[in-house]
């Protein structure tokens, strides 16, 4: 887990043209998307189709990434930071948890920029696996530079599941994907870029990683 500094970050939706700043607090996240080694070390599955210890786990639901948090944190002796609803059609964060939890996809631009104001934190080449190099498959977690804070693999290779609805109104459940994947185009693989899935949808380009709250950063109970 790498340590994430406070500090302010501005998101952008090119469907409404909308911009809006958020002020992310100290927190920590993993430095790799979660593996298909670590996910099957805790949850006894192996999901998706590619198969490697090291690629990051895909083929998972934002529910899946959901129940993922939960079962590493009781694993680590720690508070879920997840209360899911009797019959699963939903989930509530407490915000009080010490446990394991999805980045907002405030926290999630903020760490990827790392400080950086371009669309990249580095050339795509030397940062990313995309279409125009991935060789149309997945590649193990590390195998590009990581950008200024030490984390890798924060564009391409799998979209990164976040916390977030990504326009109730207008989509309701619909859950925010960040990062760009294996199988896009080089215009998919930045910075700013927000994508938008059902909580169920499975395919294997998409993963997840995880974030924990640090003491000072958590709030006074459920959100």
């Amino acid at each position: 887990m790498v340590a994430v500094p406070a500090g302010p970050v501005t998101l952008s939706d090119r469907r409404t043209e909308r911009r809006w700043a958020v002020e992310v607090e100290a927190f920590r996240l993993s430095a790799f998307p979660v593996t298909q080694a670590w996910y099957a070390e805790v949850t006894g599955e192996r999901p998706g189709t590619a198969r490697g210890e090291l690629l990051p786990v895909e083929g998972v639901s934002w529910w899946d990434a959901v129940r993922f948090c939960n079962a590493l944190s009781r694993r680590e002796g720690l508070t879920p930071a997840y209360e899911v609803r009797p019959g699963g059609g939903a989930a509530d964060r407490d915000t009080t948890a010490d446990g394991y939890r999805l980045p907002t996809e405030a926290e999630w631009e903020h760490a990827c920029r790392a400080g950086s104001t371009g669309p990249r934190y580095g050339p795509l080449d030397e940062i990313a696996w995309y279409r125009g190099n991935s060789g149309d498959r997945i590649h193990p977690v590390g195998g590009k530079q990581p950008n200024a804070w030490g984390l890798y693999d924060m564009l391409g290779n799998t979209w990164d599941w976040c916390w977030d609805l990504y326009d109730a109104e207008v989509y309701g459940t619909y859950r925010v994907l960040r990062g760009g994947g294996w199988s896009d185009e080089h215009w998919s693989c930045r910075a700013s870029v927000r994508r938008r899935s059902h909580p169920t949808f499975r395919i294997d380009d998409v993963g997840f990683r995880v974030a924990r709250s640090t003491p000072a950063a958590r709030g006074p109970g459920p959100a």
